[in-house]
């Protein structure tokens, strides 16, 4: 890719600017941004030919209302050259997903999914939950919908396969055998309980399970347990009768299985007043591995092609592509998505729209479970949409608001204090606008709630000011609550009245005599009030309050818990990980490093004299 130009921003409107590039741009392939006067972007888009695409767009009589807008707000473009229009759509996914233009279909929650890991690293293979990048040496299944779904086959695995699930360090170190050895679910490598070609066996056994030949398996183990049963050792047998027992339920919890289908995808959206819910299923090896709900954001004249087309080159931008994605609507250039998806994964990866057949009847419950859960979408909205109104009326807002922030702050007598915000709106909590505050200053006296709650906001909405000061950026709250009294609420106060943000709507709310649910107080600049235990819209901001509370109290044990691990080596300049691992293997504890002298710490490998000396001051206050 090359030959990225920006636009000059001085063009009076939409039309003029992209005009301007008409000459200079190139008959090739190629991403486009349209950006507006602050630099936002207002789309991304693809085109075969960057020099006829971006003409269409001066056709403004021709143009729909929605596209016309857009290039109204036009005030600057950016363009890069691709050598082939695939190469150009994936980069146009990547761009997407990471600017989230507003004139896109965007993929809004695009969460990471979890594999199972057979680690092969080790002579006791271990069996483990996996998310995020591929750094270690072992085989990779999945994706799974859900961590559930990966907790439910780990757990089987553990039941059928007796394959460990600790941690190297706690393998190394264990002296009998635990827990899960006792309840037949661990076959106990780390004491010695199993042989390593017995246990290499199992893991051959559950490698096997896991590329779909589950009734391989099941003859074996049934084999087994009969050879077993007729030697007349019964507790074998049971034990192999277990292991069936649990087989069986996995099959059982799998669901529909597919018979013709391998590995796929399986994704079908639905439509309906100008929203879409696409579902997810994953089939690896012959079984379900789960499937998820993704809901995007488009116009509503968008068809069902031109957003599934949409969501599979986003979906698909970061994880690797299966042989077959199997669709209910055919897609807008489908056969350009699968060319650029084989380009990426390097093999061939076809896109289905099945007619008949056992893939149509996959294709057919995954579109019932999206229809199913857009319904429940939009039953959950229209609630949501009310209790906001009442957010509005209660507080005398002008409009229901787009964006609540809550605030908490959470402590143990001023140790470890951190600030937390939350965000909800009319999709529910928004988390991925959540943020946490370490307190920093020094000065604070400890468990001073009111000067913690300054310095996050203080913190918050400076930060805010420089980063979106127009306020049009879409991330500034309709409503701040607070969680406290009337004196967080006049701190709060003071804080905006300082920054020139006074006009901006803010609610305290207090916790009721003993703590009681149900009798919270709430306090605004103008006056203070409670409201009926059974009102829909307390409830609400109890849910919003109450969430606050659980993200501060979760940010400062994990603050504590890291606090608690934090070794004094840790402060010595030059003690990494690896050294701070020698020191203990050589002296077995930290109370033995620090009670050695300068000559027994340099006697260490990787210790050098000058190391041992700072180590030695360390522990001795020098």
């Amino acid at each position: 890719m090359n030959n990225e130009t920006a636009a000059d921003t001085a063009h009076p409107t939409g039309a003029q600017t992209i005009r301007g590039y008409l000459k200079a741009l190139p008959d090739k392939p190629g991403v486009y941004r349209m950006l507006d006067a602050d630099g936002a972007p207002l789309y991304v888009g693809k085109a075969r030919s960057l020099k006829k695409r971006v003409t269409s767009y001066t056709q403004f009589g021709r143009l729909p209302t929605r596209i016309a807008r857009m290039v109204s707000e036009t005030r600057s473009m950016v363009f890069v050259t691709t050598r082939t229009e695939a190469e150009a759509l994936l980069l146009e996914a990547n761009l997407i997903k990471k600017l989230k233009p507003r004139y896109n279909v965007v993929l809004r929650d695009d969460k990471s999914f979890p594999y199972i890991l057979l680690r092969l690293d080790h002579p006791w293979a271990q069996v483990a939950k996996h998310r995020g990048a591929r750094r270690i040496k072992g085989e990779y299944y999945g994706p799974f919908a859900s961590a559930g779904a990966v907790n439910k086959t780990l757990n089987s695995l553990q039941r059928v396969f007796l394959l460990r699930s600790c941690s190297d360090n706690v393998l190394e170190n264990r002296s009998r055998p635990c827990l899960l050895y006792q309840i037949k679910r661990c076959s106990a490598p780390c004491v010695g309980r199993i042989s390593e070609q017995d246990y290499a066996a199992l893991v051959a056994d559950a490698r096997a399970f896991l590329a779909g030949q589950s009734h391989k398996i099941q003859k074996k183990l049934g084999d087994a347990m009969e050879a077993a049963s007729d030697a007349l050792d019964y507790e074998s047998a049971a034990g192999y009768r277990d292991r069936l027992r649990a087989l069986a339920h996995v099959q059982q919890k799998q669901g529909i299985n597919a018979a013709t289908v391998k590995d796929a995808d399986v994704i079908a959206g639905t439509q309906q007043a100008g929203q879409t819910c696409v579902q997810v299923f994953f089939y690896r090896a012959g079984q379900n591995w789960g499937n998820r709900a993704h809901f995007l954001r488009h116009a509503k004249g968008d068809s069902l092609g031109a957003v599934l087309a949409a969501f599979i080159g986003q979906f698909y931008e970061d994880r690797p592509a299966p042989p077959a994605i199997i669709v209910n609507a055919k897609l807008e250039e489908q056969g350009l998505i699968a060319e650029a998806l084989s380009a990426r994964a390097d093999r061939q990866v076809r896109i289905i729209t099945p007619e008949r057949g056992e893939k149509r009847q996959l294709v057919g419950d995954a579109e019932r479970n999206a229809k199913s859960a857009l319904d429940r979408r939009m039953a959950e909205s229209s609630s949501q949409a009310k209790l906001l109104q009442g957010v509005a009326d209660l507080f005398g807002l002008e409009a229901p608001p787009e964006r609540i922030e809550v605030y908490d702050n959470s402590h143990i007598q001023g140790a470890n204090p951190v600030g937390a915000m939350i965000v909800a709106g009319p999709e529910g909590f928004l988390k991925n606008g959540y943020r946490k505050f370490n307190i920093k200053s020094a000065d604070l006296a400890a468990g001073d709630d009111y000067a913690m709650m300054r310095e996050v906001l203080i913190r918050r909405f400076s930060r805010l000011m420089k980063e979106d000061e127009t306020r049009t950026g879409g991330l500034w709250p309709d409503l701040v609550v607070i969680d406290g009294g009337k004196g967080q609420l006049s701190a709060a106060n003071g804080v905006l009245v300082e920054l020139g943000l006074e006009d901006l709507p803010i609610v305290a709310i207090s916790k009721g005599p003993d703590r009681n649910a149900g009798r919270e107080t709430f306090h605004t600049n103008e006056r203070t009030f409670t409201l009926d235990r059974g009102s829909a819209v307390l409830y609400y901001l109890q849910r919003l309050r109450d969430e606050a509370h659980r993200f501060a109290i979760g940010t400062h044990r994990a603050r504590r818990t890291k606090d608690i691990q934090r070794s004094p080596l840790d402060e010595v300049p030059g003690v990494g990980a690896q050294r701070k691992r020698a020191l203990l293997l050589h002296f077995g504890s930290v109370r033995s490093i620090a009670q050695a002298g300068p000559a027994d710490l340099a006697e260490v490998d990787g210790i050098s004299e000058k190391l041992a000396q700072a180590i030695y001051d360390r522990f001795h206050g020098s």
